[in-house]
């Protein structure tokens, strides 16, 4: 039996500098990424597309959504495993090409997941557990480029 979920998001553009979009130079890129209960989220366009430097931008969230998911993934299977991890850090990294005619895609999101488990005796389930996190994850299974992983357990 499957389950569906649906997710309410709001993006509201607050870039208007007056003028609309009479030129491409001329408008702001930035957003607020709103959903009901939470905090807004400051978005803009990555600086290589005129968007502001201290404010998310897509780019960056798609990678952060591929971490999160694995993360998440993992840290359920090594529960359900008995594997106890005490601590987690990843340096995710992805990799955009730019496209003749405006576009572009992703080639590539590589996840570098530092995990730290209670005892030695179980680093190696941990280390196997990322393949079966990454063969799970929504995001992953949902992404049309190659998501690698680099786990690193200790």
């Amino acid at each position: 039996m499957s389950r569906e979920h649906h997710y309410q998001v709001t993006v509201r553009w607050t870039g208007d500098t007056g003028s609309g979009t009479a030129t491409y130079r001329g408008y702001g890129r930035d957003h607020d990424v709103l959903v009901d209960g939470r905090p807004p989220l400051r978005g803009s366009a990555d600086p290589a597309f005129r968007g502001t430097p201290d404010r998310w931008n897509p780019e960056e969230l798609l990678v952060a959504a591929l971490s999160q998911c694995h993360m998440l993934t993992y840290l359920s299977l090594c529960a359900r495993a008995g594997v106890v991890v005490t601590g987690y850090t990843d340096a995710a990294s992805g990799v955009m090409r730019e496209e003749p005619g405006n576009s572009g895609r992703f080639a590539e999101v590589v996840l570098r997941p530092e995990v730290t488990v209670a005892d030695a005796a179980m680093v190696d389930r941990a280390e196997a557990l990322h393949q079966q996190a990454h063969e799970e994850c929504f995001i992953a299974r949902s992404v049309s480029f190659p998501v690698r992983h680099l786990p690193v357990v200790r």
